[in-house]
């Protein structure tokens, strides 16, 4: 068959059919692992290749607008290749970046950040810094999703495809913990168990999470209705996982996309683990809100640590299990968290009384939407120093800016787990008034296209008006290991804009 080449020009007026082979080189990659190519001019959309190289491809797909395309052969190979080290990676749709080398990975972070800033959020002259990875980019998910399915009369244990609902089964699975790994092995063993077999008759997920400082696991099994034959095999199941304290029922969920149920009853043992980080415990169950990944949550620590050396007033937003507060309260600032789970409330209140700082934090339930509207909220934005924004991946209503912008909150900082999210929350901010100071992602995900951003925002004053402080002067950053200069450590003096105003 022919392979039509193309060179950056249109190669001639025939369009380009289904079936069609073409040789094309790519320039950019996106969240989802597509690499972006052009040919007959349209975009085409091809897992597979990455930047700067050259592959040929066979059409799938033609739209208007853009082709999509499968990956036949790299005929022009970048430095930056990596050889995948997982087995049903490019099924599972778990990883999209397992192709490119690590180093590789933390810049292209970087560009899709300061790409969505620039297109977005109209900051195209915003100084986004290099993003701090992991030492190991392996073994950190402290949380799995497993899906179950009944396939040729036995459950099948695995996660979802690319872009679709179907089963990729795994026995095993290098990116989360290596204690989580080990449950999938025995899971699967499980299965085949007459003995605790019942228990995966009518599961729809299974949900799995470990703590790296004790290594406890709890697990739940998601269910449309309660399951009372799992109940019957919990005790016996939960024997065969090693490290896990605890079994529950999760049940009734939302939609059938859900992966946990609206209502969860313990089976066996204990619903929660302890964790321990940068000095804080928290005691959290396998359906809250934690972040992932112990070590870049640390790390994130560590770089707001200079910015808390005075004690000051900070409403925390979307607080979830008190996660940020408490690191807050334990330097000594005074927190008001606002979230909207009544059990994630629930925990923050306990992980409080757990460590001690019942007296330096309040939590409050709520949609945050409605709290910033009603008079203790404002009262609250009014008096503190920073408002510390933690949303999901939507962002933040444009309420909740607006009420911030109202109060004239002095400092905003805002951890987001989405770049266009965040770049259209700070072109909102921008117009009020804030400007911009430290623009930092972490890899709170490797191997995703997912990327974590922290950006510090301050209220602009007049030239004359007196600096409180500079939170990062002489304030080192501890030293993490690191193997090229993209996860390199700095001295608090590169950070001139992270200011308390």
């Amino acid at each position: 068959m022919t392979i039509r080449r193309a060179l950056g020009k249109p190669p001639g007026p025939a369009a380009l059919r289904v079936g069609t082979d073409v040789e094309l080189g790519f320039s950019d990659l996106l969240a989802n692992g597509q690499a972006v190519g052009r040919a007959d001019g349209l975009v085409i959309f091809c897992f597979g290749p990455l930047p700067q190289e050259r592959a040929r491809v066979r059409v799938t797909a033609v739209k208007p607008k853009y082709a999509v395309a499968e990956m036949s052969e790299i005929t022009l190979a970048s430095p930056l290749r990596a050889q995948p080290f997982c087995g049903v990676f490019g099924a599972c749709g778990g990883c999209q970046v397992q192709h490119l080398a690590y180093a590789g990975q933390l810049a292209w972070k970087r560009d899709v950040v300061r790409g969505a800033l620039a297109r977005i959020g109209g900051l195209a002259h915003a100084e986004v810094r290099d993003a701090i990875g992991m030492a190991d980019p392996r073994g950190y998910r402290n949380k799995m999703s497993l899906v179950i399915e009944q396939r040729f009369g036995r459950p099948q244990i695995g996660f979802y495809q690319q872009r679709s609902h179907d089963i990729v089964p795994i026995d095993a699975c290098p990116v989360v913990t290596p204690q989580l790994n080990a449950h999938i092995e025995r899971l699967n063993a499980a299965c085949d168990d007459p003995a605790t077999a019942p228990a995966f008759a009518r599961a729809l997920h299974v949900v799995a999470r470990s703590a790296r400082a004790t290594g406890q696991s709890v697990v739940s099994f998601t269910t449309a209705l309660p399951d009372e034959d799992l109940g019957r095999v919990a005790a016996a199941l939960l024997e065969r996982l090693p490290g896990a304290v605890g079994l529950t029922n999760s049940y009734d969920p939302s939609s059938a996309n859900a992966v946990v149920g609206r209502n969860e009853r313990l089976l066996a043992g204990q619903p929660q683990i302890e964790e321990e980080i940068a000095g804080v415990r928290y005691r959290v169950s396998g359906g809250s809100f934690f972040q992932i990944n112990v070590e870049i949550l640390e790390r994130i620590f560590e770089f707001m640590k200079p910015g808390l050396t005075v004690p000051r007033r900070i409403v925390d937003l979307y607080c979830g299990a008190g996660t940020f507060a408490l690191y807050f309260a334990r330097h000594g600032n005074d927190v008001l968290g606002i979230e909207e789970s009544p059990s994630a409330i629930a925990e923050a209140n306990e992980n409080a009384q757990l460590n001690g700082l019942a007296e330096r934090v309040a939590f409050h339930p709520g949609r945050v939407e409605d709290r910033v509207r009603e008079r203790e909220g404002r009262e609250a934005l009014r008096a503190a120093q920073i408002v510390f924004l933690d949303p999901p991946r939507k962002g933040c209503d444009e309420t909740v800016l607006e009420a911030i912008a109202v109060a004239g909150t002095p400092n905003v900082w805002y951890l987001s787990c989405d770049p266009a999210t965040l770049a259209r929350d700070l072109k909102f901010l921008a117009a009020k008034g804030y400007a911009l100071g430290v623009v930092q992602p972490f890899d709170m995900f490797p191997y995703t296209g997912h990327v974590e951003t922290f950006v510090t925002l301050y209220r602009e004053r007049p030239a004359s008006a007196t600096r409180v402080e500079e939170a990062f002067e002489n304030v080192p950053v501890p030293q993490w290991p690191a193997d090229d200069d993209l996860t390199r450590s700095r001295s608090a003096s590169e950070y001139p804009e992270f200011v308390i105003r």
